[in-house]
């Protein structure tokens, strides 16, 4: 059985985002005063008393608001709270009680769902809690009040939320399962290639670029097997990067990666691989990960005999330093290739995991070179005595030679590639790492 879910709901700034950050022990969740910063709901794994829940982080509700944005929260809360098994309701003890306060209170019952009333921003205990008492008149049970800023009264109302948690919680079953983190710039198709994947409106998909700006968690199943995509805010150029809160989506994203097997990096076609991509997919590379390039829209570009060719060699100039990546043109919108991503990320899988037997790969690494001679400097020759894989993830190889200033970048790139020629390792980066050793030793 899968973990507790418990949701934070809420009007906008209420301080959600606080709470969640506080149990979470990290900064997930952007936290701002301005409504409307938390977009998309967000997942964070939290204990207690060896309790394990899966918490949520909602957008605020705005129940009769018409801006396309707030709706669109509106929408993500209420996917949050058919998830949820417990809901924390989040209210604010400084505004008081207010009217769409009953309202979210109203769309609560409605789901019948547990619920636990919070009353935030109860810095001073005898101080407000003639206050907090105000907000009996909602009807749903006795009021929690804390101060998510100050970390005061969470410890008891954790104690309530477990209280609440159906009997077996069960055993984090996500370890085991391929993390795809989906990467790019503002507008590729992000959110809507995990909509398409797990077949609901899972984030927030508009024209409105930049709406993404959290790294959301989605568990898809297909053909019997599961995976865990993680949508991430749009990149855009630094210069362009005008909002504190995009500097937080970048750090997010940069996370996103780290924590990912697989990333796939999506590419506009009707605009091309631009020097952007290049950075952003500099990201995923300099981390070791595995690599497909996704070109989106393809059904919106026209062609001829040559268009693919032509995509495809823009690609591998722009991103000359990533040959490896492997490369699928995709349309969301219409679902052309969609599926084939799932191959493509159990051929990546598999590669970056690969182990070549050291017997194996010493033969390889002679033949290459007895068909190009080690380069040699001032009457010193470069000898390889030996090469061994010490890592997976992405697989590292450690070559023990005579002269280590005489194994040049071009010749470690001469074995990489006759290395890839017997082994594959499409779609992955490998490592090399050069030790210097005597001949005697």
């Amino acid at each position: 059985m899968s973990k507790p879910v418990v949701a934070v709901v809420g009007r906008p700034n209420v301080g959600k985002s606080t709470l969640f950050n506080a149990l979470a022990g990290q900064r997930i969740s952007i936290v701002k005063d301005t409504p409307g910063v938390t977009r998309d709901r967000i997942y964070s794994d939290v204990n207690w008393l060896d309790k394990n829940f899966t918490l949520i982080d909602t957008g605020g509700i705005e129940p009769d608001s018409k801006d396309i944005i707030l709706s669109r929260m509106r929408e993500q809360a209420e996917i949050a709270i058919e998830t949820a098994d417990v809901i924390l309701f989040m209210t604010d003890v400084r505004q008081g009680l207010i009217d769409a306060d009953s309202k979210v209170a109203d769309m609560l019952r409605k789901s019948g769902k547990p619920v636990i009333l919070v009353v935030n921003k109860v810095d001073d205990f005898n101080k407000y809690m003639p206050d907090v008492y105000e907000f009996y008149n909602l009807g749903i049970g006795d009021p929690q009040p804390i101060s998510a800023a100050s970390q005061l009264g969470i410890g008891d109302l954790l104690d309530e939320v477990i209280k609440l948690f159906p009997d077996t919680t069960g055993a984090d079953e996500d370890e085991d399962i391929p993390k795809v983190a989906v990467i790019g710039k503002p507008n590729v198709g992000k959110s809507s290639l995990v909509n398409k994947l797990c077949g609901e409106n899972r984030m927030i998909v508009s024209d409105i670029a930049g709406t993404t700006r959290d790294a959301v968690d989605t568990k898809v199943k297909f053909n019997k097997k599961e995976y865990i995509f993680i949508d991430t805010a749009g990149l855009r150029r630094k210069n362009k990067i005008k909002e504190e809160l995009e500097r937080y989506s970048i750090i997010r994203a940069v996370a996103a990666v780290e924590k990912a097997d697989v990333v796939i990096i999506m590419i506009d076609a009707t605009e091309g691989v631009t020097e952007q991509d290049a950075k952003i997919a500099g990201i995923a590379h300099e981390r070791g990960k595995g690599i497909i390039i996704a070109v989106n829209k393809w059904d919106a570009v026209e062609k001829d005999d040559h268009t693919m060719n032509k995509m495809t060699e823009d690609i591998r100039r722009v991103l000359s330093f990533m040959a490896y990546a492997e490369i699928l043109v995709i349309s969301v919108e219409t679902g052309q290739r969609v599926n084939k991503l799932y191959e493509t990320i159990d051929a990546v899988i598999e590669n970056n995991s690969l182990r070549i037997q050291t017997g194996v790969l010493n033969e390889i690494v002679a033949e290459a070179v007895a068909l190009q001679q080690p380069p040699t400097d001032k009457g010193k020759r470069l000898k390889i005595f030996y090469a061994t894989q010490v890592a997976v993830k992405p697989p590292t190889f450690v070559y023990f030679v005579n002269h280590k200033d005489l194994m040049h970048f071009s010749y470690v790139r001469y074995l990489e590639n006759r290395i890839r020629d017997a082994f594959g390792f499409r779609g992955t980066s490998l490592k090399f790492i050069v030790r210097e050793r005597k001949e005697d030793e």
